[in-house]
């Protein structure tokens, strides 16, 4: 059985090119007893995954170069030698970039094709779902009548967040980077107000408008100036959830702010930077109630589908040009075909 690799060939400075990827084909060894060969079906690719280009400390450890990418994939199994798969099953895990590959089983979670598509399953029901699940209820625990801000609101962890706070009661102002954007982050999700950074000249004055009553949750999947037009308006006992800084992943140097900490302390206001497997323990509570809100028809939910193998490096890409609306994925091959 042969294969097709992406591998990490060099680590990026500033934004990722063609050239930081190699592609290769091999033959696959045949399976060892409790061995499983895999065929991608879907993969997932996601903005983390810049960090581990880079050999800079972090909370995972980085790629190693001349290896394939990692990251979640689902997967068919096309041949088991393992007693917990059978020939057939679709599972999840976190899978080296390539067509086909072989695991010892460890590390797979099986999948239930019945219970939601299986691009679910790297999306609103996977880590992006889980993030905005537990970073907002966990950590910006909000009221009814509170105001929440979500910079990165049409990604895939952005318009999942907003939804669950106006499920919460709460009144939502989305931030994202095109008129196609707010008007889907309005119009078929329900927010409250949107703004398109890129058009917009005075952001903290554009918020000012859209939040007349402050504040008072600001889930942040991007940092930079739009975080720090946001901070001038935190309420008192202000939350916010520090999910990403996409703004910075591709900064060749690091750019001076203002100071947030005087804002924190006059506002008694929280920040909390978390990593989504910090709550993994909540993970079976966020799944059910996802799945419940999802067949109840009270979450939407938008994919952007790139098809081919080849395509993954430029939707990796894309992440950072705001090419995506909701949860860019690569679909690799069909289910339960050879």
């Amino acid at each position: 059985m042969k294969t097709k690799s992406i591998l990490l060939k060099s680590r990026p400075q500033g934004m990722p090119t063609e050239e930081n990827f190699e592609f290769k084909e091999e033959e696959l060894p045949g399976l060892q007893e409790g061995q499983l060969l895999l065929k991608a079906l879907y993969v997932s690719v996601d903005p983390y995954m810049r960090g581990r280009m880079s050999e800079a400390k972090s909370y995972v450890a980085p790629y190693n170069l001349n290896e394939p990418i990692m990251g979640g994939v689902v997967a068919e199994v096309m041949e088991s030698r393992n007693d917990r798969y059978e020939t057939g099953a679709v599972v999840l895990g976190n899978l080296p970039w390539q067509t086909h590959s072989i695991s010892d089983g460890k590390g797979l979670s099986p999948l239930d094709p019945d219970l939601a598509p299986l691009s679910y399953h790297l999306g609103i029901l996977g880590m992006p779902g889980m993030t905005a699940y537990c970073g907002l209820l966990y950590i910006g625990e909000p009221k009814e009548g509170e105001t929440v801000v979500v910079s990165g609101a049409a990604g895939a962890v952005g318009t999942v967040v907003g939804q669950i706070a106006k499920l919460k009661g709460c009144r939502v102002i989305g931030i994202a980077g095109s008129d196609d954007k707010t008007a889907y982050l309005k119009n078929e999700l329900g927010f409250d107000e949107a703004i398109n950074y890129k058009t917009t000249d005075n952001m903290r004055e554009a918020l000012s408008g859209a939040c007349p009553d402050g504040v008072d949750i600001y889930f942040d999947n991007v940092g930079g100036e739009i975080s720090d037009a946001v901070y001038t308006l935190l309420n008192k006992f202000a939350r916010i959830a520090v999910c990403g800084q996409i703004a910075l992943y591709n900064a060749t140097s690091v750019p001076t702010g203002p100071r947030v900490e005087p804002i924190l302390l006059k506002q008694s206001a929280l920040m909390k930077g978390f990593i989504v497997s910090d709550y993994s323990a909540r993970f079976p509570e966020a799944a059910t109630e996802l799945v419940s809100w999802l067949k109840a028809g009270k979450l939407q939910y938008e994919e952007h589908i790139v098809e081919g193998f080849d395509q993954l490096p430029q939707a990796f890409f894309g992440l950072f040009k705001g090419e995506n609306t909701g949860k860019q994925l690569v679909k690799v091959a069909d289910y339960n075909t050879n």
